[in-house]
């Protein structure tokens, strides 16, 4: 099915009986991606007064409890609120949730011991382009991606110039395949989140970065409809489904 809609006074078409999800979810029956050294999600039925709420044990409904972390356990997208003293929920500052964006596929440089997205690589990728949000695959990009075991493996992150670049050129959300925009140990410097929020200046209260997506092989690059739905959880950061739709033609 094709739509057509109004976006920025473009008129664009899109193809929207193909929706491409880029989330992961959490799937307890098997291995779970998982960051930042914490056990894993558990989903499981609630028991009271002994008895397991389910229907398998003969309940008339299933009834599970879920204990996760968005930031260890799921492709979620947070705000300015990870890195503040102050609270502020995604849910409160997130208020639109379609977007042009562009999807890059980037071979991460090798830099003093470390992999990392740089600026000059995310200015070939962009060029003159003007998006509302970027999604960044990065290479390899193997299916291993969905149950990566991330704690103490360094993973590729974004160098600090990027993410000012990326400030700077108007991007608004941020969407990456890794566990983190920043090192994995950086003493607390949290460089790229700090550069791209631009919490040295004016806040970028409505800017959103989303980690833990997976953009699969066969999706070329170039300009998608973005639409970026999150759980309504008042939190620095929530479980999101960011779904990218294909442009036919404007």
């Amino acid at each position: 099915m094709k739509v057509t809609i109004e976006y920025n006074s473009r008129k664009i078409e899109v193809d929207i009986s193909n929706p491409i999800d880029i989330s992961i979810p959490i799937d307890t029956s098997k291995e779970n991606v998982n960051a930042w050294y914490i056990d894993d999600p558990k989903i499981s039925a609630e028991t009271q007064d002994g008895y397991e709420i389910s229907v398998a044990n003969g309940a008339v409904v299933n009834f599970n409890n879920i204990s996760f972390n968005p930031h260890s356990h799921i492709t979620h997208t947070e705000c300015v609120g990870h890195i503040t003293k102050e609270v502020h929920s995604v849910n409160q500052n997130l208020k639109y949730f379609i977007f042009l964006a562009e999807v890059v596929t980037i071979a991460p440089l090798f830099h003093n011991g470390d992999f990392l997205i740089g600026v000059k690589q995310l200015r070939t990728a962009l060029r003159n382009k003007k998006r509302d949000a970027i999604v960044i695959r990065t290479l390899p990009n193997l299916e291993d991606k969905k149950s990566m075991r991330y704690s103490n493996t360094n993973p590729t992150y974004l160098s600090e110039k990027a993410a000012i670049y990326l400030r700077e050129k108007g991007i608004k959300h941020l969407l990456i395949d890794l566990p983190s925009v920043d090192k994995e140990k950086d003493d607390g410097k949290l460089l790229s989140h700090n550069a791209f929020w631009n919490t040295a200046g004016e806040i970028r209260m409505d800017a959103t970065i989303t980690e833990f997506i997976y953009v699969p092989n066969d999706i070329e690059d170039g300009e998608y409809l973005l639409n970026l739905m999150i759980a309504p959880f008042e939190n620095d950061a929530t479980p999101s489904k960011p779904v990218l739709y294909k442009i036919i033609k404007d």
